[in-house]
């Protein structure tokens, strides 16, 4: 199993003193003025309105940009892109890149036309760098932004232990609204959290056997608790949907979404078993078309605007050094109120999953919301 990389926030912040060296944009890049078929994900529409936009000024690079909901829509419509072409680039999170790779989706990237100095540190080196690598030294993966999947909580409906934990979740005081899979893994984790497991929750993501015995646990709880579901969601807008249309009084959401509520009521807070936390970044189609110009986004996601203006659109964290100087300060206020030094020490980066564990976890998933 690989370790979590570490990084603390506010030494990141610290970090962006230094400021990266401007982008050099390729010459073949800028002479095409071409074009980039990138898919996303979907719910972010800074992107288009203002990212896009603004690397297509700085390099003359037009993003045609395909939005998905999640990433197994991703994964789906890239095995078809496959065959059929389309699709140049897309952006999952590091712990699928495994599985993309063993489904001989995936080509490499030049360090060398890229920014590699860019990136804060813990981000693309140390153990994040080794996930980013095949088995031959190939860079397969490059960060976009990173994020945590913690409590969204309605300040005046939610009710919470103290201090909150994920049991909160499953608890028939509250209203929730969940995706299925991380609603399963907060189920294991709070178990793990109480010794109630044979084995270590993590161990499942490395073991199979281990996996059936500790997500069945999971499975027969979370069902158990299951009456106080009034949403599921798999993208951002379902997630704002749950709370907004259909009067959830807590969550397990994505920063995103408790930064899109924080003006209605809500707020976001870590777990005392710890966030979630995820990792995101841009991986080339192995069949891409557009190989130089997918290079060139990448790179300029790493410079100070470029991660500062794709950070903003996802309501989340920079990878590029000097990029945090840029970001609004509300931002920046909204995860310091969440994330002090304890709530950081703890962040639960998820490991990386096989595509055996990945359909496996798809059928608990299915399971739990049949039941």
């Amino acid at each position: 199993m690989t370790k979590s990389f570490t990084l603390n926030r506010r030494g990141f912040m610290a970090a962006t003193a230094a400021l990266a060296a401007p982008a050099i944009i390729s010459s073949k890049a800028l002479a095409s003025s071409g074009e980039l078929n990138f898919t996303g994900w979907a719910g972010y529409d800074k992107l288009k309105s203002d990212v896009f936009p603004a690397f297509e000024k700085a390099t003359g690079i037009k993003v045609n940009f395909t939005e998905l909901p999640d990433q197994d829509t991703m994964f789906a419509q890239a095995k078809v892109a496959l065959q059929s072409g389309g699709i140049d680039m897309i952006e999952p999170t590091i712990d699928r890149v495994g599985a993309w790779n063993s489904n001989g989706l995936l080509g490499a990237f030049d360090p060398a036309k890229l920014a590699m100095d860019n990136y804060l540190p813990g981000l693309a080196d140390g153990a994040a760098g080794q996930r980013s690598h095949d088995k031959d030294g190939k860079l397969l993966y490059v960060p976009s932004n990173w994020g945590t999947e913690a409590l969204v909580v309605k300040t005046d409906g939610a009710k919470l232990s103290s201090p909150a934990s994920l049991g909160d979740l499953f608890s028939a005081d509250n209203q929730v609204v969940l995706r299925p899979h991380s609603a399963l893994a907060a189920m294991g984790r709070w178990l793990d959290a109480q010794g109630k497991l044979p084995f270590p929750w993590l161990d499942g993501y490395s073991d199979m056997a281990k996996m059936t015995q500790l997500w069945d646990i999971a499975l027969a709880e979370a069902i158990k608790a299951k009456g106080n579901v009034v949403q599921y969601w798999s993208g951002e807008n379902e997630a704002n949907a749950g709370f907004t249309a259909n009067g959830a009084t807590l969550g397990l959401c994505w920063d995103s979404t408790g930064y899109n509520l924080r003006k209605d009521g809500y707020k976001y807070v870590a777990p005392a078993e710890g966030a979630f936390a995820w990792h995101q970044g841009f991986v080339l189609m192995k069949n891409a078309a557009n190989v130089e110009q997918a290079h060139e986004l990448a790179k300029w996601v790493s410079t100070p605007e470029g991660a500062s203006g794709w950070a903003t659109a996802f309501s989340s964290n920079p990878v590029g050094k000097g990029a945090a100087d840029k970001m609004d300060p509300e931002v920046s206020a909204y995860y310091n109120g969440t994330f002090n030094d304890e709530a950081l020490s703890k962040l639960w980066w998820w490991p990386d999953q096989s595509a055996d564990f990945i359909a496996k976890r798809g059928e608990y998933a299915d399971k739990y919301k049949a039941a």
